[in-house]
């Protein structure tokens, strides 16, 4: 048997598998890889890169950087597509020789050309994707509905920082470990407890504790290296053009990689158009500061705390994490390493496979492990109050709650006028963000900078703004309770819905996936 992990990353992708000689994960490479140097070990990653070249053909991973098709055409260049696909906004379709490209579109034509390389090196039998702590269930239904049209074996979703931390805690049964998973795109933590199996099964039992989660990453980072060296020479993204940009965030991402190591760094380009040579100059120091000022340490301040607060609920203190494992290549940065040491003392704190950690841990899971989980977000039907002329939340699951689980009160809902054919519910998750917003002086420097905490609602209809949940036959009459709908969210994490008809006694839907129905 064959199972395959794919660790889906915002700026890199890791596939990798169990090997059938020594048992022990090891990483696949490909034509479109790039070798990393991690220390003493070296990591096979795929950069999660996509150029469309003309006509209509694409080349990806490692031949779009090494190559630096992005500098010429930068239209052509479709890179974080991940975070475009899991964020609550989209950037527009862009249209490349009469095709258009969403980041949808974009992100199948990558995993597929990956998936084909699979294929080439093993057969399948079981399929692992990662995902994102606070992944919406509209980014996990595309995952799902990807597998299907790939006809892909036996998937399986695991949250990214969870799976990294099977990958230590199955060695370790009765342990408790923190994963800091920080990553190009997300920041995700997950506290994870295991069980040591019993006579009656055979495998061991996570149990997440607790997780956080924040939309930051190192394309962040990278952006914010630039506006702060643009700021320092009085100019903008608009004047050096995108050309000169994707140059200078180049240059940034390099500084970036080099002060892991080194006390400062000095990145050079030479822009041939303007006849004008950049130069950027960045200490550690410097680089702390820009992520203090971005409010970047802030957020991973609040979401080691919301992960503390939420363990102590359960009667585990700070002490009784035994690791805090750091993944991910921001979590390079000396400024976060120090920011997690000062919370852990620096003897727990490890930074074990920062590339591969994820990939590895998901292949624990099925035969070896059986996970707890719990949801980050709450489910809710969303409701339009003429009155007050604003929108409120029912909530039919709250967050924390563990999976699967089943709605005890189902709801009894009537039509809005007479002669209504369907009911249609406004049903999405609810989840509590945060965004930096920061100012400048008439010289460009920072002068204030804070988090707005808000919540927000994301609904499971895709780009439907509703959900038809029942179709009526014959039509509802006002002031008759007319369906009654039953909640139930599957292990899969997936929110199923059972609508009957009251009137004629049918059950219209059985079930059946809520961002499916139509």
């Amino acid at each position: 048997m064959t199972v395959i992990a794919i660790d889906f990353g915002t700026s890199n992708t890791v596939v990798c598998t169990t090997d059938p000689v020594t048992k022990i994960p090891r990483t696949l490479k490909f034509n479109q890889s790039r070798r990393f140097e991690t220390g003493a070990d070296q990591v096979n990653v795929v950069p999660s890169l996509v150029f469309v070249q003309e006509p209509n053909q694409l080349v990806i991973g490692e031949q779009v950087r090494s190559q630096r098709l992005g500098f010429t055409q930068p239209e052509r260049l479709f890179q974080a597509f991940k975070r475009d696909l899991v964020a609550d906004y989209r950037p527009p379709p862009r249209q490349l020789d009469g095709t258009l490209y969403t980041a949808e579109t974009i992100c199948e034509l990558f995993l597929k050309q990956i998936w084909q390389q699979v294929l080439q090196q093993a057969p399948v039998t079981r399929t692992i994707f990662t995902v994102p702590v606070g992944a919406f269930e509209r980014y996990l239904d595309w995952f799902r509905d990807f597998a299907d049209s790939l006809g892909l074996p036996n998937v399986q979703l695991v949250d990214e920082s969870t799976a990294a931390a099977l990958g230590y805690a199955v060695k370790r049964p009765g342990s408790v470990v923190l994963v800091v998973d920080f990553g190009g795109g997300t920041l995700d933590l997950s506290l994870i407890r295991t069980v040591a199996a019993d006579n009656t099964k055979k495998v061991l039992r996570a149990e997440v504790l607790a997780k956080s989660d924040a939309y930051i990453g190192g394309v962040d980072i990278d952006v914010w290296i630039v506006e702060h060296y643009l700021r320092q020479i009085n100019s903008s993204r608009e004047e050096v053009k995108e050309i000169g940009w994707q140059n200078l965030l180049e240059l940034a991402e390099k500084l970036k990689i080099r002060l892991s190591n080194a006390i400062e760094a000095t990145e050079s380009w030479f822009d041939d158009e303007n006849f004008f040579a950049h130069d950027l100059h960045l200490t550690q120091h410097e680089l702390a500061e820009i992520l203090e000022e971005s409010q970047l340490l802030e957020e991973l301040r609040q979401a080691i705390d919301e992960v503390l607060a939420r363990a102590i609920s359960k009667g585990i203190s700070k002490v009784d994490i035994e690791q805090v494992l750091l993944v991910g290549g921001s979590c390079q940065i000396p400024a976060v390493q120090q920011l997690v040491n000062t919370y852990f003392g620096r003897n727990k704190v490890k930074l074990n496979k920062p590339f591969e950690a994820v990939a590895y841990g998901a292949l624990a899971l099925g035969e070896l492990v059986e996970v707890e989980d719990y949801l980050r977000h709450s489910y809710a039907i969303r409701l339009w109050e003429p009155y007050t002329r604003q929108y409120s939340y029912f909530t039919l699951f709250e967050k924390g709650r563990r999976y699967p689980c089943s709605r005890a009160e189902p709801l009894t809902l009537q039509v809005a006028i007479n002669g209504q054919r369907e009911i249609r519910l406004d049903i999405g998750e609810v989840a509590d963000v945060s965004a930096a917003e920061v100012t400048y002086d008439a010289q460009g420097r920072m002068t204030s900078s804070f988090l707005n905490q808000q919540s927000c609602f994301r609904s499971m209809g895709g780009t439907q703004s509703e959900v038809c949940v029942a179709h009526l036959e014959p039509p509802g009459e006002t002031g008759v309770d007319r369906i009654k709908v039953m909640f139930t969210v599957s292990e899969q994490r997936v929110l199923l819905v059972t609508v009957k008809d009251l009137l004629t006694g049918q059950i219209l839907v059985e079930r059946g996936a809520i961002a499916k129905l139509q």
